[in-house]
């Protein structure tokens, strides 16, 4: 896990929807989800309809179509895997988070977002580019209440180390039920065999 976020290669903008898709398309290989043909379904640039691009809009209209045609399942049932969005919440390019939320709720997939940044925004000190951080907690709020899923806002790096150990403890403990009955009928099994074999030994001595 740590080869591959060394690998990470850092863009300018904040594409929440494409991160979600990108993790669902992780989550499910055979769903068949594709997010370069999402983000590139349409061929002209001109704004459409609500002032997004007219790829946003075509991307955000299959998306759509084919959830609708997908047998929705309980938000929050998939028991497998979670989504954990860090963010400042406030998109600038790529499809609608929104859609996205849609798409893992269809999935029974829980998404758990994390927001940092100030809701009146401000340029990053630490970093030699400019990044300007306004926080969307609607937006993150909205996605997480879509998927059945949580809200954190961490304001500092103390924060943030708070809000892994929370979710760090909820994934880490599963209490599951088994079936072992059928482990000591397999084992009464093997002694009543043996128990032949030595019986027979013995006789034809």
């Amino acid at each position: 896990m740590l080869d591959a976020i060394d690998r990470f290669q850092l863009q300018l903008g904040t594409a929440t929807g494409s991160g979600l898709i990108q993790a669902l398309a992780v989550l499910f290989p055979d769903d068949g989800i594709d997010l370069e043909a999402i983000l590139f379904s349409g061929e002209s640039l001109a704004p459409g309809p609500g002032g997004r691009s007219l790829t946003e809009a075509a991307a955000a209209d299959a998306v759509r179509k084919r959830e609708q045609e997908r047998p929705a399942a309980q938000p929050g049932s998939y028991r497998h895997g979670a989504v954990i969005l860090l963010s400042d919440g406030r998109r600038t390019t790529g499809p609608d988070p929104l859609d996205a939320a849609r798409m893992a709720a269809q999935r029974g997939v829980r998404v758990y977002t994390v927001g940092f940044g100030t809701p009146q925004g401000g340029a990053d000190a630490e970093s030699s580019l400019s990044y300007y951080m306004q926080l969307d907690e609607p937006a993150l709020r909205a996605v997480a209440a879509i998927t059945n899923g949580e809200y954190f806002q961490a304001g500092s790096a103390a924060d943030l180390s708070q809000v892994y150990r929370q979710l760090s403890a909820r994934f880490a403990l599963e209490r599951k039920e088994t079936e072992i009955s059928a482990l000591f009928s397999a084992a009464a099994l093997l002694l009543l065999g043996a128990a032949c074999g030595l019986s027979m030994l013995w006789f034809r001595r």
